[in-house]
């Protein structure tokens, strides 16, 4: 680490120095090796995810008219979520060299196998990790459902204003509707006027597979089966997906909208980590490493790990806060997060910056 401390016989400026701060860390961690492709590791993962795919529908083809074919609901959200997350990888330009084979890669996982858009997914991930948690820039805070400031919570009323006062219990329900809702944002994206002449082709394939999935499902079961099947599929995939995505911001400091950070804070102190071991590292896709992903959104994902010990102390040095919990922990976190604003209508966390931009 000694490479990444400031001469301090040639102190910069203020400005300068935060801005340093990041690119001092790229430079270590790039002259390490650990920004390098991992082709080996991904396709192997892919091989295996289609392969368990496949091994599903023959399940379901089995199975025939059976109840037992909601075991095969479940593990057809398992597998679907596992897909969600290398076309995550593949989206941030982790597996290729090329980014138009990341894209189509990341397109034909998303849109071919689990029947969402990248197109729509990349804009509004782009746009969250720009701004992780600034109000009025980073879409995973917008209002909708969830209430995630007291201003939200002021303008409900009626059925509104009941469901904001109890979002933090239900929390884990409303998940189960995650599944549907990026479907549907998936679809309306890529239908709307002015759609690029790539996302007409992506919606091809999207439609395609959602009507393909469909007519499998209503044409091998009985109408009741099949609405189960889906519906339960649905609610799991909803759960997986949107339960590795909410430990990793939801709770940690708002950053008001016309507040400037350096990048290096903008993305540590806005990110949680979560601990867990190998199975953790699984069922959240490598995002329990959310503080690297933030930092070096194209390393790969295997390597996270392996930058983790870097940054912890290189934020130690500089006096970064360094957020990581455990697995339960996380979720703790979360739902007490969305009880103080919906149950007491108040800023339950405030950046660490405000008051320091202040003085």
């Amino acid at each position: 680490m000694s490479q990444l401390v400031a001469d301090e016989h040639d102190p910069p400026r203020p400005q300068q120095r935060y801005t340093n701060l990041y690119t001092d860390l790229l430079t270590a961690v790039r002259e390490l090796g650990l920004l390098k492709r991992r082709r080996g590791y991904y396709f192997t993962r892919i091989g295996l995810v289609l392969a368990a795919f496949a091994a599903v529908w023959v399940g379901v083809g089995l199975l025939g008219n059976s109840w037992f074919q909601l075991l095969m609901a479940g593990a057809l959200a398992l597998v679907l979520t596992q897909v969600a997350f290398l076309s995550h990888d593949s989206a941030h330009r982790q597996i290729f060299d090329s980014a138009a084979w990341n894209d189509w890669t990341a397109r034909l996982l998303a849109g071919g196998l689990v029947g969402m858009s990248a197109a729509w997914w990349r804009s509004k991930h782009s746009r969250h990790h720009g701004a992780p948690n600034q109000l009025g820039k980073d879409p995973d805070i917008a209002i909708g459902v969830v209430a995630f400031t007291p201003e939200h919570v002021a303008k409900r009323t009626g059925f509104q204003a009941w469901l904001t006062r109890r979002q933090g219990w239900l929390f884990f329900p409303l998940l189960t509707l995650e599944g549907l809702s990026l479907y549907v944002s998936s679809i309306r994206h890529l239908l709307r006027r002015g759609a690029t002449s790539v996302e007409r082709i992506e919606a091809a394939i999207v439609v395609g597979r959602i009507g393909a999935y469909l007519a499998v499902l209503f044409i091998l079961l009985p109408i009741g089966k099949a609405g189960a099947f889906l519906g339960l599929q649905l609610a799991v995939f909803g759960v997986c997906l949107g339960g590795s995505f909410a430990p990793n911001h939801k709770g940690m400091p708002l950053v008001p909208r016309t507040m400037k950070l350096d990048f290096l804070r903008r993305q540590v102190l806005m990110s949680r980590n979560v601990r867990g071991g190998v199975m953790v590292d699984f069922a959240m896709g490598g995002l329990n490493y959310q503080i690297e992903h933030h930092l070096f959104p194209s390393m790969p994902r295997p390597t996270l790990k392996a930058v983790r010990p870097i940054v912890r102390e290189y934020c130690a040095l500089h006096e970064v806060k360094y957020t990581e919990v455990g697995f339960f922990a996380s979720y703790k976190i979360v739902v007490d997060y969305l009880n103080n604003v919906g149950l007491r209508a108040r800023d339950p966390f405030q950046c660490p910056l405000v008051a320091q931009n202040r003085n």
